[in-house]
């Protein structure tokens, strides 16, 4: 007798791999975040509509009054782009916060997937929202002025650098959503994402501001952004700025992602 006619006898496929499991998972559940966008255009819009107004509210009423030494549009453009990477980040909060109360991260905990795939796809689609703000921007600022001198290498350095402060922001969205015990008190979480920004170097040189002020705007994390993509755009000297806000960056999302992790197993559990 054959195993063909004993399919009880056949040996049952082998078990993916743990890192193959994880990352079909994540693979999926980006799907899922990216097809958000899609049906929810006006998290796109918002992303999109509010530093683009603030970029031109900035460049027309009070450009003229703001000397920074060169065309002010030029001096704007990076620190729009950092609100930008803010603003995207506040419907994340909103969203992971949803997860975790409707019902639907009982549906995934039955599912052999790694805790952190869910917030993956959370991420992946704040990071594609900001690149899309972020494309915005850049066209829009060369319409009314934006002239970066940039070349192509300096250009890819900014832009990477740009994905990896989203990326860090987008994480640390994802640990507010966590941490709030409501919708509604993830969204009051999330206007903290678009005012950080805002305390830093991105529409007025830091010398003008008190020495205390001044201080802390010239060393927090998103002015370092702010001023490294200034200096790679515009050619002008950014002092380290570019190689702290790496290291600043990178340590931020290196602890933002355990940290949110260890919250969504407790609050998936509890």
């Amino acid at each position: 007798m054959s195993v063909q006619t004993m399919p009880w006898l056949t040996p049952a496929p082998p078990l993916p791999s743990p890192v193959r499991r994880a990352t079909s998972a994540s693979a999926v559940l980006v799907g899922r975040g990216l097809r958000h966008l899609r049906r929810s255009p006006e998290q796109v819009v918002l992303a999109v509509a509010v530093p683009t107004s603030i970029l031109l509210i900035f460049r027309y009423l009070f450009g003229g009054a703001i000397d920074t030494g060169g065309a002010y549009v030029d001096y704007l453009i990076s620190g729009v782009i950092a609100i930008g990477v803010g603003i995207s980040a506040m419907s994340t909060t909103s969203s992971v916060s949803q997860d975790m109360t409707n019902g639907i991260v009982d549906r995934f905990r039955s599912l052999p997937m790694p805790a952190s795939a869910v917030l993956v796809g959370h991420v992946v689609a704040t990071v594609a929202r900001a690149l899309i703000s972020l494309t915005t921007l850049i066209l829009v600022g060369l319409l009314v002025g934006f002239r970066p001198s940039a070349g192509v290498l300096e250009w890819l350095l900014a832009i990477g650098l740009l994905v990896l402060f989203a990326l860090g922001f987008a994480w640390l969205a994802a640990l507010l959503g966590l941490l709030a015990s409501s919708v509604d008190a993830a969204s009051g979480y999330g206007t903290i994402l678009l005012f950080l920004p805002q305390a830093s170097s991105a529409f007025v040189p830091p010398e003008t501001m008190p020495t205390a002020l001044r201080v802390f705007v010239e060393n927090q994390p998103i002015s370092l952004v702010i001023d490294a993509v200034r200096g790679l755009l515009l050619g002008v000297p950014a002092d380290g700025a570019g190689v702290a806000a790496v290291i600043w960056w990178t340590a931020i999302t290196a602890v933002a992602v355990p940290l949110a992790a260890v919250l969504y197993r407790r609050r998936a559990v509890g």
